[in-house]
């Protein structure tokens, strides 16, 4: 060998408690910057979200390129902060540029999934030509990019500790304090300039301090430069200006939640998450009847008030403060955002959070429903619409749960017998409201359910434009408001007075309604609307399930919008690839391995079914125990512990044959296909937590022992971590399947990706292992 590389040199030079240092280091970088990332970048660039899982297989990317590039001279961890500055400017060039754009949005007809403005006016495309598409696709590279130094360094890393089940160890040990950590940042509600700040210190260490790098004069000065930048950009994408046409300037106030980016403008209490609008606190005397309506009909059709309510998606406290000021005895409001019910505590100008009738759950909705044992008089669904994905691993949103068939039927357990459950919100599409209309149909009876709409029309076409309707669903005991509709199918409701207990009776007899409905409306202000027929479409709707939780996707597929940016991701991911990626002589290639490519290929496809079993594993979790974000946090760290015991079965073991083990996870995969994610539903908590963790982290411990062993035998440490990590953006990729297969089928997926990877280990046969994980870097360019 004529040219060692710096790497190797370096491994000689370096004691091994700096060695496993760096590896450490840069692990939990990886890690806790990843998270930034997702949580940052779709609350700046809008359209971001359109995408699943964008944010995340850009890191994936980076990360593969950069050990795929580790024996490379060029030191790409050097351009992280530029890049950064770079991608992180330009988020916030499109967030300021792109207000008017989304203010100005609207659903096209019948769109195959619905988003919050992910459709436009075809005049707004002059305004804003960018496609969707194209913008996620910078913003994929730009991510990458920023990935790619900080994936060098660990490949570099990986490549100088000898024992390469060891370095793994370590790798796996940093990546769990960088999600602890992160986790620690959303549970005090740090902002972003926290985050990237203590991100900036973990950088300036490989700049700075570890002798590994030799950074040049120049960078001295331009390093720190550019971290103070880098944290410049983060405190201004912090402070907007609202700008009123005559009323000067505004502030608003950023908040980050666990969930959210949430901007509060105090002077009209309206909040916006993540650049959308989402809610605004209304006082029970406003004009606005949306609130009071369930409590209004109720009392029209002769009905007593209701006394026990379930608010879920209590939000800042409208629907809380209407159902205190209707009398009821008590609330339990079940709100997954802390942040969100804290400005309501604070703003709200009926204060109902400090009522002591009200008991505030700061849950998922599901969840509490299961573990409530309560019986309601009413059962509100308030608005509910996160506007946000459940994670970045997977197509469901936080409240997709809660459309679900199983969802539906627990609701119907929790009401007394002459109990009422009323679902509202501006739908959008009319096919999502056919889909709710039919899920109730099968929960409460056919024709239980009714429909009610502001403005009022009167039949509801599944391929109509309803963004601006107002849609009202009761189902449970309705047969006393049916009966007062079939008395007088029009109901009157005066829209220039606070709706309230002492509101007229909007089922007027005959003569006065004819009176009242022929006065001038200069005088008098009226708003008329009666029962709404659904129409189903011809080609029927599947309803929401637990194994298909997908509300807002038309029919089973995998929608255009996502097919043109799997393909857009696909091909930049080829590009950095082949732009990075070091280029071997041919000396370098026959003093490789025979079998070593084949290797690759095994890490690849075990990189991608892993990807869609820690998928399955999220989404799980987040069905038993609820979709909020410390369920998630335990689940990545319930993940990489098992990789950890992976790794420490593996090391004592001395594992030399795999095939019982592909046996074993194939298995528990098959167990997975068969077995419902409802399965341990209404089982006791024990049995519960137990039996749900079995089956899901089963595969995770005989996947992680393959990968440890098969990791240990390579004689390109980098290489193979690479090819594994391109491996999971391709499962990233393939998890859109879902939205055809289902989540319980989508495991089939899985077992195909370890089925070929199997394959990939058969070729490589001819390859002997490497005794106790040591090997010989290869000489460099």
């Amino acid at each position: 060998m004529k040219n060692r590389s710096p790497v190797t040199r370096s491994f000689n030079k370096d004691s091994s408690f700096r060695v496993g240092f760096d590896l450490f280091l840069i692990s939990f970088l990886i890690l806790f910057l990843e998270l930034a990332a997702i949580r940052w970048f779709p609350a700046h660039a809008l359209y971001l979200t359109f995408f699943t899982n964008v944010v995340l297989l850009a890191c994936f990317l980076g990360m593969s390129v950069g050990c795929l590039a580790a024996s490379h001279r060029r030191n790409y961890l050097r351009w992280t902060p530029l890049i950064l500055v770079v991608g992180m400017t330009t988020a916030h060039i499109v967030e300021i540029t792109s207000g008017q754009f989304v203010q100005n949005g609207i659903d096209r007809p019948s769109p195959e999934v619905v988003f919050f403005g992910n459709a436009y006016r075809m005049p707004d495309l002059f305004r804003y030509p960018v496609p969707v598409e194209v913008m996620g696709g910078f913003f994929f590279v730009v991510i990458a990019l920023c990935f790619i130094g900080m994936g060098q360094e660990l490949g570099r890393a990986l490549n100088r500790w000898p024992n390469r089940v060891q370095a793994y160890t370590i790798n796996i040990t940093g990546s769990i304090v960088g999600i602890v950590l992160f986790g620690a940042c959303s549970w005090l509600h740090l902002s972003p300039f926290w985050w990237f700040g203590l991100a900036a210190v973990g950088l300036a260490y490989f700049y700075f301090v570890s002798p590994v790098h030799r950074v040049r004069a120049k960078f001295m000065v331009l390093g720190p430069v550019l971290g103070l930048l880098l944290l410049s950009i983060v405190a201004l994408a912090s402070y907007r200006i609202i700008y009123n046409d005559f009323q000067g300037q505004r502030e608003s106030r950023q908040i980050w939640s666990p969930y959210n980016r949430i901007d509060f403008k105090p002077y009209d209490l309206s909040l916006s998450v993540n650049l959308m609008f989402h809610q605004s606190m209304v006082s029970r005397n406003d004009k606005y009847p949306a609130y009071a309506l369930p409590h209004l009909l109720n009392r029209d059709a002769g009905r007593p008030p209701f006394a026990d309510v379930m608010i879920i998606g209590a939000g800042s406290g409208n629907d809380v403060s209407r159902a205190l000021q209707w009398g009821a005895k008590h609330i339990d409001a079940v709100e997954i955002d802390p942040a969100i019910y804290r400005l309501g505590t604070q703003y709200h100008p009926d204060h109902p959070y400090q009522d002591p009738r009200v008991e505030v759950h700061l849950d998922d909705g599901r969840n509490f429903l299961r573990a409530s044992q309560r019986k309601y008089d009413l059962v509100i669904y308030a608005l509910v619409d996160s506007l946000v994905l459940h994670s970045g691993y997977s197509n469901i949103r936080l409240e997709s749960y809660l459309f679900t068939r199983q969802t539906f039927e627990d609701v119907k357990r929790h009401l007394k017998p002459d109990g009422n459950f009323v679902v509202y919100n501006y739908f959008r599409e009319g096919w999502l409201i056919s889909r709710l209309q039919k899920s109730l149909d099968e929960v409460f009876g056919a024709g239980n359910p009714l429909v009610l709409t502001l403005p009022y029309q009167k039949v509801m076409e599944p391929d109509a434009d309803t963004a601006d309707k107002f849609t009202v669903f009761f189902a449970g005991n309705t047969a006393a408001l049916r009966n007062a509709f079939a008395q007088q199918p029009d109901y009157l409701l005066r829209d220039d007075q606070a709706p309230g207990p002492n509101s007229p009776n909007g089922f007027m007899q005959t003569a006065r309604f004819e009176q009242v409905s022929t006065q001038d409306q200069q005088s008098s202000h009226w708003q008329k609307f009666g029962l709404a027929s659904v129409t189903q479409p011809a080609e029927g709707l599947r309803i929401a399930t637990d194994d298909w939780p997908f509300f807002y996707v038309r029919k089973p597929m995998m929608p255009s919008l996502s097919l043109r940016g799997i393909l857009i991701m696909a091909g930049l991911a080829l590009l950095l690839i082949f732009l990075f990626a070091p280029r071997r002589t041919a000396d370098q290639r026959a003093e490789l391995r025979l079998g070593s490519h084949s290797l690759n290929l095994q890490m690849f496809f075990l990189g991608a079914g892993f990807m869609l079993i820690e998928t399955k594993a999220v989404v799980t979790m987040a069905l038993l125990f609820g979709s909020t974000w410390v369920v998630n946090s335990i689940v990545f760290f319930a993940v990489l512990v098992m990789i950890l015991i992976a790794n420490l079965w593996t090391l004592k073991s001395k594992v030399t044959r795999l095939w019982p083990y592909y046996l074993g996870l194939l298995a528990t995969l098959a167990l997975n296909t068969i077995i419902p994610l409802d399965f341990f539903l209404g089982m006791n908590r024990t049995a519960q937590v137990i039996g749900s963790c079995l089956l899901v982290f089963a595969p995770v411990m005989f996947a992680g022992v393959i990968f440890a062993a098969s990791f240990r035998r390579t004689a390109e440490p980098d290489r193979a971590f690479g090819f594994n990590i391109a491996g999971a953006m391709m499962g990233g990729l393939a998890e859109n399947s879902s939205m055809l297969l289902g989540f319980q089928y989508v495991v089939v997926v899985a077992i195909l990706f370890y089925t070929l990877s199997a394959l990939g280990l058969f070729r490589s046969r001819s390859s002997a292992p490497l005794i106790d994980g040591a090997a010989v870097v290869p000489e460099t360019q």
